[in-house]
C-alpha cells in the first residue's frame, strides 16, 4: 500500500510503500509521548525505506533522543516550521522507515487489535483505552512488527 503523508503547514510531504500499514502499536515511552504524543502515546507504521520519497526535505530537522545518556540510533524527522513529526529512521533497520500514523494522509486500515507498549513509562495522568482484545506490555512485546502482521493480519487473507 502506498502511504502519503505531510506536516501540518505543508512544507514537507512524503510517500512510502508499506506492507504493514496498520496503526496498531501505541507507544507510551517518554520519548514518544513527549516529542510526538497525543493522548500520551505515539503510533508508528512501517514502510520500505527504499520507497521513501520526500518533498521539502530541506525543511526537515532530525532529533536523536538520549537513552541512558547515549544518543539513540533512532532519528526522528520533523518539520522545522510547524514541528510535525514525520517519520523515524534507525541504522539498526536500514531497510525500514517508520512514519508517524498522525502524519499519514492516506486512509489507514483499522487494525484488528491494538498493542499498548512501554506502559511502565506512561505519564500518571494517562489512562490507556485498551479494548478487550488489546495486548498490554510494561516494555516491549515479544513479536516484531512483521511477526505481529503475520499473526494478526496476513493470516486472514489481508
Amino acid at each position: 500500500m502506498k502511504l502519503e503523508g505531510s506536516c501540518h503547514c505543508g512544507a514537507v510531504s512524503f510517500s512510502v510503500d508499506s506492507k504493514t500499514p496498520y496503526p496498531y502499536d501505541r507507544c507510551y515511552c517518554s520519548i514518544c509521548r513527549k516529542t510526538a504524543g497525543s493522548g500520551g502515546y505515539a503510533v508508528n507504521v512501517m514502510g520500505e525505506a527504499n520507497s521513501l520519497v520526500v518533498k521539502g526535505e530541506e525543511n526537515i530537522q532530525v532529533y536523536q533522543a538520549k537513552v541512558e545518556g547515549e544518543p539513540s540510533p533512532g532519528k526522528r524527522h520533523f518539520c522545522r516550521h510547524c514541528g510535525s513529526y514525520m517519520f523515524v529512521t534507525d541504522a539498526r533497520w536500514p531497510d525500514l522507515v517508520h512514519p508517524f500514523a498522525a502524519a499519514i494522509d492516506t486512509p489507514l486500515p483499522t487494525p484488528p487489535m491494538l498493542q499498548h507498549i512501554m506502559l511502565g513509562s506512561k505519564a500518571a495522568w494517562v489512562e490507556p483505552s485498551a479494548g478487550p482484545d488489546d495486548a498490554q506490555f510494561e516494555r516491549y512485546p515479544e513479536l516484531s512488527i512483521e511477526e505481529w502482521h503475520d499473526a494478526n493480519v496476513r493470516g486472514d487473507g489481508s
